[in-house]
């Protein structure tokens, strides 16, 4: 993902995106291609819904209860009781979520590394959301974090719906469909303007922004 060519397309296309850059400067995101894809989507799992700090702690405990390895395998996943899953933290639907996804790589739904790099973002959306518990914001943090596709927007994030909102000095966050109509000017390069969006709600201050009504 060339960083650098997508942040110059975002202030050619967007003003007030432009700001953003300005204010928080280059574009630092870099795909973690050191994990599997298998191992991408347990831990979005896991840290759906919680704070960064508090899910970091719940997977390290995880990870704990197989020392051997690097990451357990699907097969050791599933040999582990989800009452055992549930005592590193993890709610009972939760532990479901992952013995299902490591139940589909052993069945061959969860691609290979080499697999889904040949997969387009849509391919990969449709087969991964075929597991219970795989929603499309799970598979759009597999396809940013992991395998660093350019065009990502996931316009259900709270976080980019959140940053946007800061961006264009809105009352409101946009609904999903208002997301996706304004970041079509932001593409191909979506993802960056995503991880922008992201920065723009960890660091603006809401209250000293010049508001106006959607």
């Amino acid at each position: 993902m060339d960083t650098l060519k997508a942040t110059r397309h975002l202030i050619k296309v967007d003003p007030d995106l432009a700001q953003t850059v300005q204010k928080i400067g280059s574009c630092t995101l870099k795909p973690d291609k050191s994990r599997t894809v298998f191992a991408s989507l347990v831990r979005s799992i896991v840290y759906q819904q919680l704070t960064g700090k508090v899910a970091g702690i719940i997977l390290n405990r995880l990870l704990d209860m197989f020392p051997e390895k690097r990451f357990p395998s699907p097969e050791s996943l599933l040999s582990i009781s989800k009452e055992n899953l549930r005592g590193a933290g993890l709610s009972y639907q939760k532990a479901q979520y992952i013995q299902n996804i490591a139940q589909a790589a052993i069945d061959g739904i969860v691609p290979n590394s080499r697999q889904a790099n040949r997969m387009t973002d849509q391919q990969l959306i449709n087969q991964l959301t075929s597991i219970k518990g795989v929603g499309r914001w799970t598979v759009e943090m597999l396809l940013i974090f992991r395998l660093g596709r350019p065009d990502v927007l996931p316009s259900t994030d709270y976080g980019v719906q959140k940053g946007f909102a800061l961006v264009k000095g809105l009352h409101v966050h946009p609904k999903p469909n208002q997301l996706i109509v304004a970041g079509e000017y932001w593409s191909p390069y979506r993802t960056v303007a995503t991880w922008y969006l992201w920065r723009a709600a960890d660091t603006f201050d809401l209250a000293l922004k010049g508001l106006k009504k959607v």
